[in-house]
């Protein structure tokens, strides 16, 4: 349990901060560099990955039964959709209370949609599985708190008024593409079981099953997020920026991002297994509130709420300490016979 545990909190770390060579990128859009990223870590590095690393790659997936392509595909083409539409939320209601929401929803709902799979787990231990997500929803919603009153004072009254107009809109997006990104935890459980089993007949090692899991996920929410990014590049007229002289610098730090983005979700689904039987949704709620957890660190450490008022930091506290607190009781939950 403990290699599980500590694996699903350094895959949501990983995740937390594989967007950091972002800050490093010159010249580039913000639409080249997310277009570049979603290519790569959707398409290239899984690609590249499962063809290298899988034996038997090719039996395995030319004799998956369609039901599990069906369930893993369109779950995770619900999942590419969710991620976009999160993208859209942030600019109604801003990236606090945006992924605030958005990530909220994903715990929550996520957590427990494996469960249609795998079935509910004993009374005692489903009950401290409920009660740890609750507690880490309190500190989502404690950190979306300080993140609004944090951006309310930094935003002019112009901007303000602004957003307020669409508030409830941005909100339903954030909700509704928190609901469909869950279809990666359900394409995970859906998948995983006839993945693991023929992976080992063909003699590859255990953790091999999180790469062959990742690979129809990753191709299937990767084709609405690049087609998104190229419709965006079209639409802002960013093509010419990708003619830089830091290309090649660009290329490689988002190439970095792509593999750390790919290797945290691959690693999610190792420590899933490693888990056990209820490791599906212990495993995924310990991996995305450890992200958010990573990504509320690091942000203090690079003082981005250095001038943020005495309110909004000591909700931004509160909320570490609740999503904290609810890792520990979701970890524990994992140990109850």
């Amino acid at each position: 349990m403990t290699e599980g545990v500590l694996l699903a909190i350094f895959a949501g770390l990983m995740l937390g901060l594989y967007a950091l060579p972002e800050k490093f990128t010159k010249d580039f859009k913000y639409e080249n560099t997310w277009s570049l990223f979603f290519l790569l870590t959707m398409f290239v590095v899984p690609i590249i990955a499962s063809i290298t690393l899988i034996k038997g790659f090719g039996d395995i997936f030319g004799n998956m039964p369609t039901d599990i392509w069906i369930k893993m595909g369109l779950t995770s083409f619900l999942w590419g959709v969710g991620v976009m539409m999160w993208s859209k939320a942030i600019n109604h209601i801003g990236l606090s209370l945006g992924f605030s929401l958005f990530i909220g929803t994903i715990i929550l709902v996520g957590s427990v949609l494996p469960f249609i799979e795998d079935g509910l787990p004993p009374t005692n231990k489903l009950t401290i599985i409920l009660i740890g997500l609750l507690v880490v929803l309190v500190g989502i919603f404690a950190n979306g708190k300080a993140g609004f009153i944090r951006e309310k004072v930094e935003k002019n009254s112009e901007e303000n008024t602004a957003k307020k107009g669409s508030m409830t809109t941005g909100i339903l997006i954030a909700v509704v593409g928190g609901l469909l990104a869950t279809g990666f935890s359900y394409a995970n459980a859906a998948g995983r079981p006839y993945l693991h089993q023929a992976s080992q007949a063909a003699g590859n090692a255990e953790w091999i099953t999180a790469v062959a899991v990742m690979f129809p996920i990753f191709i299937s929410g990767g084709i609405v997020m690049t087609a998104y990014f190229l419709w965006q590049l079209n639409s802002k007229k960013a093509w010419g920026d990708f003619k830089t002289p830091a290309f090649g610098k660009n290329f490689v730090l988002i190439l970095v991002m792509a593999f750390f983005h790919y290797a945290a979700s691959a690693l999610f689904a190792f420590a899933a297994y490693k888990l056990g039987a209820s490791g599906n949704t212990v495993g995924y709620a310990i991996f995305n509130t450890s992200c958010v957890a990573t990504a509320i660190v690091s942000g203090i450490i690079t003082k981005e709420w250095i001038n943020a008022s005495k309110k909004a930091r000591n909700f931004l506290y509160l909320g570490l300490s609740c999503m904290i607190i609810g890792i520990v009781l979701v970890a524990y939950s994992n140990g109850i016979e």
